[in-house]
This record gives C-alpha cells, structure tokens and sequence, in this order.
C-alpha cells in the first residue's frame, strides 16, 4: 500500500512539472497599452517563436519592431506614425527568417486631447542602439522571466529530480520496514 502512493506521489509530481511546458506553447501577440494612440510607443510580447529572434511587421507600425528572447517568448517595441487614422491593424510576426508565422491585431485608438501629435513626449529609438560594452549590449535579454515561463529544460530537471525524490522515499520505506520487521 505504501509503494501505491509513493507511485501515485511520483506521477502527481511528473505531471505537475509537465503541465507549465504545455501552457508555454501558446502562442500569440500582446501589444501594449492594449490600444494606442497615434504617436505613442508600443511594447510587443510574442509567443510562439522557437528561436531568438523575429520581425513584427503592420501598417500601424513606423518601423518594422525587432523582436529578441529566448524560450518561445519575444518582445520589441516600435511607434504607431502620429499620421494614423483609429481603426485596426493586422500584425504579421515572422520567427527566424520564418514569415506569419504568428498574426494578431492592434486597435489605435483617436489621439489624446484631440490632436493628432502626441504630447511633449520624448523620442525614443524603436531598434537596438550599438553601444559598446563589450558585447554586454547584446546579450541582455528583453523577456522578463515572468512572463516565459519555465521551458524543456526546467521541465526536465523537474522530472529528474521527482524521480530522485521518489527513489529516496522507496529506497527509506524500504529500509525502514526491514529493520522494523528485525525488532519484532
């Protein structure tokens, strides 16, 4: 009886650690804010793209956004052209050379106060800026680890070290009934 849960203690933990990768694998574009204005700036959250790298491309865009990350999830940021009528726009994401592979949508909403021109908000650059560094520029990476979730390889540790924990449990049980049995 107590193999039986330590089995069933065993699969509970397997699936608990496969369960976060399959949620991972979703995939889509989140823009926000949720519905610019003209003129404004824009942060891109892909997910989806199994590589580091991808392009977002619309017409609501100034430039194409450079996309960067790691674990399926990208993000970028680019500018809706302070010229651009409300309405909503089809994005076009590519991964890796890749094209649509993913494709969303934003809705630009009417400029704030009336006017097409945003207010005194400093530019800002849409693409990486070489910097130097010595290289640190390019490795950062612009996914925040909250938002990609755990991936293959967490998974895997996880399942590793469930089975190690169970092994531990049977090999104590074991141990702990043989020398239980020795007293009596």
């Amino acid at each position: 009886m107590r193999s039986l849960r330590i089995t069933l203690c065993a699969g509970a933990a397997v699936a608990a650690t496969f369960a976060p990768v399959a949620h991972a694998a979703d995939s889509g574009v989140r823009v926000t804010p949720g519905s610019p204005a003209p003129g404004g700036d824009i942060q891109l959250r892909v997910k989806g793209c199994e590589g580091r790298t991808g392009t977002a491309k619309s017409a609501a865009f100034v430039a194409d956004a450079r996309l960067t990350g790691e674990h399926g999830a990208l993000a970028g940021e680019t500018r809706v052209p302070s010229s651009l009528e409300p309405g909503t726009y089809d994005i076009r994401v590519s991964c890796d050379g890749h094209d649509d592979r993913i494709k969303g949508a934003v809705t630009v909403g009417a400029a704030h106060g009336g006017s097409a021109r945003p207010s005194a908000a400093p530019a800002s650059p849409v693409a990486p800026v070489q910097a130097g560094g010595g290289g640190a520029a390019t490795q950062l990476a612009l996914v925040d680890a909250r938002q990609t979730g755990p991936g293959t390889w967490h998974a895997v540790v996880g399942l590793v070290l469930a089975s190690v924990a169970a092994v531990a449990v049977a090999v104590r049980s074991a141990r702990r009934s043989r020398h239980g049995d020795a007293r009596d």
